[in-house]
């Protein structure tokens, strides 16, 4: 095909991923998601096309720069940044021209300047040392140990079997498996060689002749040039100003030992024939069926179990062991310690790490420091809540999710990214296990300092039956994430009727053809370029039963309270207020107390009895006016990622009188509020439900209390900081009056996009 001819047929297809960004039509929803996937096979099977591509997604940026059309930048970043994460045949010049536009982007608001300085970052390691995105991508995911690159990742998907058919859960897991089969470390140790070459060295690499010597290279060789060209690749990333020069003339050494002289980079023949496409493996995923809120903590503690102790300062060894450990307390020993306890008498170099690999950190289990000296911890040693809050902007380069040392001396080298697939009842089974994973985390401090979490949602919907014909409904969450990130609506959303259709497949019982896996490859593209969290409240409930035997009980709720009353009657022998000649109508007599979200922030406290028949409590916003503000009153920029309020709408009972008698009618009031108290005030009992989910009800309750669930650990932070100063201890205290709520994130591809 010629060169025009690729180009036009590109442009065609980088056309049709932007009108489905900027058009709402019905014909094209049913392929959403297509045309993005097909983009990128097009440059998988033909690398030789992906500089061409990177040329009209750049035309295009320029484009949507200068017309200002901001809802496709996003979209055409990520796009862009995938396609330089495997390719090898960029320019120098072309990446620089891509890292200029993105500086540009930094005058403009968030969630675009966020996300276009995370690719300057990545961009300007990337020009200099090529081939460095995709060697650190695979390392980390495929879980290549390597001293110079210790970074692991792992994928956890969770299914709930009791929400999601097993056809549904069957079929991905054929996916996983089926694609992961072929994903062995020594393919993707050839991988990584290969790509490194052929990005360094361009077309004087006969990335023919490489593909073959590789193959037929042992492990121990492979293995040796494996550690070679990632010890040249992060050493060269790792100085202050890296040479792209420096770094090809030492993979030209490493080209010249693995092929010989004879194949060098400036000798052999010039033509050579199609270079062979070097796959980006898709990541170590573990499937697991969800079985309850412990599961997650327990997951995540057997993926830092490994190599748990070698990456601890001593410090915190016996504290991070206790968390480690369980199925019984670490029984404290200490020995005979001959020093003076007074600083000045230690020897010098005490105070410094040692090596990890050295036998004194494997001898820290076992001997104590000398001395007790006072520190001054990080805040985040204090508040866990640090680890996964909002990501800063400056980021150090290097790490897969740029998070850097909460601890001194301990390095989050571990990444789990945690995907669910289900409705709403999974992200609230999700919320009760995150809650309590944070919770823990105030008893045994292990996962927060080595740990990064970053939590991922795909909506799969129940099968409709046959008779419904129109398209089944998202779920609210799903809903919202979709108003907030075009992108995610296009490649995420419509995941749930792809997801589906796998499942009514028969599988396939030749392995000898090779098969695209549309479902696997949209979620490794999720779980890659989704990394702007957008943070959800999670709300605390304490419900009261008519039973005085029966204690409170507390709960939380993601997304929704949905209060309906009881047909229950009066007691015999209890006190009625109202006379039996009283119509009293439907539903129940309730008291509401609650705080009124006002937007000056001041507090004001409503307190109003009324008639209801029922009640629901939302924390995600139904609409998109709910999102900016309301029609009347916009609220300004800040307050528009400020969904942390809850939604109430009450439906009142109305009494009239006329001519036929008295009548009654129901009208529903909606206000907004950050904590609400109800009571019911005629004994008529209520009924609980959170997050839709028919496991989570309460009944015969008389009252309840709402307020936004505050970090577990603010609680704790005193007794976790004997040693602090009078000034943080102040700190401390004025902490602890106002706790920090505690927000749940869910990952997309750009945030909220305004």
């Amino acid at each position: 095909m010629e060169s025009s001819d690729v180009e036009l047929d590109l442009q065609r297809s980088v056309q049709a991923v932007l009108r489905e960004l900027s058009t709402q039509a019905p014909a094209l929803q049913s392929n959403q998601g297509m045309w993005r996937w097909s983009l990128h096979k097009k440059v998988e099977r033909d690398p030789g096309k992906s500089p061409a591509l990177v040329r009209i997604l750049l035309r295009e940026l320029e484009k949507a720069e200068s017309e200002d059309l901001r809802h496709v930048i996003i979209p055409l970043l990520h796009t862009v940044m995938y396609v330089l994460t495997k390719a090898t045949g960029i320019t120098e010049e072309l990446h620089q021209r891509i890292y200029a536009f993105c500086t540009r982007l930094l005058t403009l608001p968030t969630p675009y300047c966020t996300v276009a300085l995370d690719c300057a970052i990545r961009l300007k390691t990337e020009t200099a040392v090529p081939g460095t995105l995709y060697q650190r991508m695979v390392i980390a995911e495929q879980n290549l140990m390597n001293e110079l690159y210790p970074y692991q990742e792992r994928v956890f998907l969770f299914v709930d079997p009791e929400l999601v058919s097993a056809s549904v859960c069957s079929a991905l897991l054929l996916e996983i498996e089926a694609a992961q089969e072929q994903q062995t470390p020594e393919a993707c140790m050839r991988h990584v060689v290969s790509h490194a070459l052929q990005a360094a060295l361009g077309e004087a690499c006969h990335a023919g002749a490489l593909h073959r010597k590789l193959q037929a290279s042992p492990r121990r060789t492979l293995e040796h040039y494996f550690h070679a060209v990632v010890a040249a690749v992060e050493q060269m990333a790792s100085e202050a100003s890296p040479s792209r020069e420096g770094h090809v003339e030492r993979l030209e050494e490493i080209y010249c030992s693995l092929l010989g002289p004879a194949e060098g980079p400036r000798g052999g023949d010039p033509v050579q024939e199609r270079p062979p496409s070097i796959p980006l493996p898709s990541p170590y995923i573990t499937f697991h069926l969800w079985t309850g809120e412990e599961q997650l903590w327990k997951e995540l503690v057997l993926f830092l179990r490994p190599r748990s102790q070698l990456r601890l300062s001593a410090d915190l060894e016996v504290l991070d062991l206790q968390g480690l450990r369980l199925d019984r307390e670490l029984a404290r020993v200490s020995v005979l310690s001959t020093d003076s306890g007074i600083e000045r008498d230690l020897p010098p170099g005490a105070d410094e790490l040692p090596a990890p690999s050295s036998p004194e950190i494997e001898r820290a289990g076992l001997q104590r420091k000398g001395g007790i000296k006072k520190r001054a911890w990080p805040l985040d040693f204090l508040m866990p809540g640090g680890w996964d809050g909002p990501l800063g902007l400056h980021r150090r380069t290097g790490r897969p999710g740029g998070d850097g040392e909460v601890l001194p001396g301990v390095s989050r080298l571990h990444t789990a990214r945690v995907l669910v697939l289900g409705d709403d009842r999974m992200l609230g089974r999700l919320a009760q296990a995150y809650h309590r994973l944070r919770k823990r985390e105030t008893q045994k401090f292990c996962l927060t300092p080595r740990l990064s979490l970053q939590l991922y949602y795909i909506p799969v919907l129940a099968p409709e039956k046959p008779a419904a014909s129109r398209q089944p409904e998202l779920g609210e969450l799903a809903t919202f994430l979709g108003r907030a990130d075009p992108w995610y609506q296009s490649n995420v959303n419509t995941l749930c009727p792809a997801i589906h259709k796998l499942a009514e497949m028969p599988p396939s019982l030749d392995s000898s053809q090779t098969v695209d896996p549309f479902i696997l490859d949209v979620i490794t593209y999720y779980i890659r370029m989704g990394t702007q969290p957008i943070y959800f409240q999670i709300y605390t409930v304490k419900i009261f039963f008519s039973d005085l035997s029966q204690d409170p009980t507390e709960d939380i709720f993601l997304i929704e309270l949905k209060v309906k009353i009881q047909d229950s009657k009066f007691p015999k022998d209890g006190f009625s207020p109202r006379r039996r000649g009283v119509a009293e109508g439907p539903g129940a007599e309730l008291s509401l107390c609650y705080q009124k979200a006002l937007l000056s922030h001041r507090p004001r406290e409503v307190t109003v009895s009324l008639r209801a028949t029922g009640l629901v409590l939302k924390a995600i916003p139904a609409s998109d006016t709910e999102v900016s503000g309301s029609r009347h009153c916009p609220l300004p920029a800040a307050p528009v990622t400020d969904h942390t309020c809850l939604n109430v709408s009450v439906t009142e009972v109305v009494k009239s009188s006329n001519l036929a008698g008295k009548s009654f009618s129901t009208v529903t009031n909606t206000f907004r509020t950050n904590n609400i108290q109800i009571q019911s005030q005629d004994q008529r009992l209520l009924t609980l439900s959170l997050d839709k989910d028919d496991q989570r009800t309460f009944r015969d309750v008389v009252r309840f209390e709402v307020a936004p669930c505050p970090e577990p650990c603010s609680a704790a932070q005193k007794s976790k900081a004997p040693w602090l100063n009078l000034h943080g201890q102040q700190e401390m205290d004025a902490t602890k009056a106002t706790p920090k709520p505690l927000l749940m994130p869910i990952n997309t591809f750009s945030g909220i996009v305004q």
